[in-house]
Formats: structure tokens, sequence, C-alpha cells
């Protein structure tokens, strides 16, 4: 709505829940320096944020990755008339009536799950790289939790899982997730969720991987 373009807003909402100032105060006060997990945290957004962002720049119709409602949603805030309080009165008006559905069913779906996934199922092949990966970044999904205090779950599985499969979490887990998806299909189509999916998992698999073989 302010002028930037789709692939700008899509690198800033994969970056932004990683590159912060609070989440690399979390992400230390839980592990330190210890096995590279933070840097690799920050570094692999860096990288994965500007590839999604490089990837959707080269689309030709960047309109065709939002939604009708949402290109509808900035017309009405472009030709809103009047000062900027009565816009933005207007403007927080359609944002609660689409984001709050959305993220309330988001975070019931993200809790039932939390209390039906039993985490001991999932201990028994953290020792595996590959298949440690996997499950780590299936749990990101699953729990959904925010990445100001991800690291401190994470920091539970640390003995048992690989540091390659603890970054792969750290990195899929504030992008991919139940309540992210909820709120992102109100302005992306599913075809962008989707796409940005399999950029963020692929990456983070590869970004665990190399982890896995330097630690």
């Amino acid at each position: 709505m302010r002028g930037f373009r789709v692939s700008d807003t899509l690198t800033f909402l994969v970056a932004a829940p990683i590159v912060n100032p609070i989440v690399i105060i979390s992400t230390h006060a839980a592990f330190g320096f210890s096995d590279g997990i933070l840097v690799a945290r920050l570094v692999g957004g860096c990288l994965v944020a500007n590839l999604i962002g490089w990837l959707y720049s080269r689309h030709p119709d960047p309109d065709k990755l939002l939604t009708e409602r949402f290109l509808e949603t900035c017309e009405i805030v472009v030709q809103e008339r009047g000062g900027r309080g009565r816009r933005s009165l207007a403007q927080f008006v359609v944002e609660l009536r689409s984001v709050m559905p959305a993220l309330i069913i988001g975070s019931l779906i993200a809790g039932a799950v939390q209390v039906l996934i039993p985490r001991s199922a999932l201990l028994a092949i953290g020792s595996d790289p590959a298949l440690s990966i996997a499950t780590m970044m299936a749990l990101a999904v699953i729990v959904s939790l925010c990445s100001n205090v991800d690291a401190f779950f994470a920091l539970s599985f640390a003995s048992t899982f690989t540091p390659g499969s603890i970054v792969a979490f750290l990195v899929v887990g504030p992008v991919v997730d139940l309540k992210m998806y909820a709120l992102l299909r109100t302005t992306f189509t599913t075809r962008v969720l989707v796409g940005l999916t399999a950029v963020v998992v692929l990456s983070a698999f590869a970004l665990g991987t190399v982890v896995n073989l330097l630690v």
C-alpha cells in the first residue's frame, strides 16, 4: 500500500521474525555461540529472505501474487478521502476483520497439535543427520511457536538432535507455521505460499546439512 514491491514485502516478512534484536538475544541466551547455531540462523535467515525476494521480483505480474480481497483493500485505502486519522481508522477496521479470524483459527489448530503429538516419538530418530533435519522442520510447522521463544523450545532437543536439525527448526519455524500461513493467506495467493514453503524448506534442509558437516 505504501509503494513497495511485492518481492520487497516478502523479503521483509521472511527476515523480520529471524533477524531482529529480540530473537538474536533469545537465541544467544539459549545456545550462545555453540555449534554455530546462532550465526547459522542469522545468516540462513538473511539468505533465504533475499532468495525469496529475488525469485518473486522476477514475476511478470506482481498483482497476481496477491489475493483479490487484498487488492480491493488497497483500492479502498487509496480512494479513501479525509485526513490520515480517518484513513488509518478505515485500514484498522479492514485489517481487524481480515486478521483476527485467521489468527484465532491458526492458534487453535497449533495448540491442539502441540497437545496431541508426543515428543517422545520424535526423539528416537534425532541422531540421524537427514531424518533429524526433516523431523525438526516438521515439528517447527506443527508447534508454530513464536520466534521470540522457539530457541528455548529447541534447546530441549539439543542433546538428542543434530545441530543442523536445530538450525533448520529455527529457520523454518518463524516462517512456515500454521498461524503465519493463516495470516499470509489474507494477502498472498495459495500459489505464493506453496512456492514460499518450498524455498524455505529446501534452503533450511541444505543449511542444516552444511552445519552437520561442519560441526
